[in-house]
């Protein structure tokens, strides 16, 4: 059974860069405190070593906003990326949004150790997850949930069964790994990353991200988990965008900001 699984895994869901982007370096200077020497230095943002169920140890990153509103994105990024890689649209987004940021590496992306498995990406965002609750006091009424292609799949899962979040962003998001392969309309036992079927029961609202043009997941993914939600937030279809370009579009900061402040605007008025 488990090969089935490894082999949709293998033709569709990890790529890690290779190399890594970048390194984990400890500054004994500063008590240990880690640094990646690929990106500059900053005094608002965290480099973290967090150890996973499975005893894997991923790298996170941690980007503070000194005006936050109350909010925090947990990231989790696409199938060819790091977090070296990801790291300047983490802060993008952390400026742009006015909200504090934790992007992570899946387990075998980066410097995190292990293999990359649908199994370890759900230990790997429980980790981040975690951290945020215990190391920075996060609620989860404060947390929204970020998942980008492949990220959908952690993302969801753990929505799923977090019955408090703030709210979920899904971008060029999948409906299950067999989907992205082939036109089944049934769920198959060997399937992964079954959003089709856990996306229902994701109990805050939920904005969906996705371009016309999508060249690797099918912008029907996005429109089928945005119509499978139980509380839906305003979809933004790009006209024209592909699976890797929409943060060029000035509607995608536009309409994330308007979603974290209708997000900010109901929590206040509970």
């Amino acid at each position: 059974m488990g090969g089935v699984t490894s082999s949709i895994a293998a033709k569709f869901a990890f790529f890690p860069p290779t190399p890594p982007s970048y390194e984990v370096v400890a500054d004994e200077s500063c008590g240990g405190r880690l640094y990646i020497p690929e990106i500059p230095r900053r005094d608002d943002v965290d480099v973290l070593k967090l150890r996973t169920r499975c005893g894997n140890e991923i790298v996170a990153v941690y980007v503070k906003h000194s005006k936050a509103n109350g909010t925090t994105i947990l990231y989790s990024h696409g199938n060819a990326a790091d977090v070296g890689q990801m790291f300047e649209l983490f802060v993008e987004l952390s400026n742009r949004l006015r909200v504090n940021l934790m992007g992570y590496d899946y387990s075998g992306y980066g410097q995190s150790t292990g293999q990359a498995s649908e199994s370890n990406t759900y230990a790997d965002i429980e980790a981040s997850y975690k951290c945020l609750k215990e190391n920075y006091g996060v609620r989860d009424d404060q947390l929204i949930l970020y998942g980008q292609s492949v990220g959908s799949g952690p993302t969801v899962d753990l929505a799923s069964r977090t019955p408090n979040l703030r709210g979920v962003v899904l971008q060029c998001p999948i409906l299950s790994g067999m989907r992205v392969l082939y036109p089944v309309k049934c769920t198959y036992w060997f399937d992964i990353y079954k959003n089709i079927d856990k996306i229902g029961s994701v109990a805050c609202p939920v904005l969906v991200i996705h371009g016309t043009a999508d060249e690797v997941v099918d912008y029907s993914h996005g429109k089928r988990l945005w119509e499978l939600s139980k509380e839906k937030y305003e979809p933004l279809w790009i006209s024209g965008g592909g699976h890797c370009d929409l943060e060029l579009y000035p509607d995608f900061i536009k309409h994330l900001k308007k979603f974290v402040a209708s997000l900010a605007n109901k929590q206040a008025g509970k």
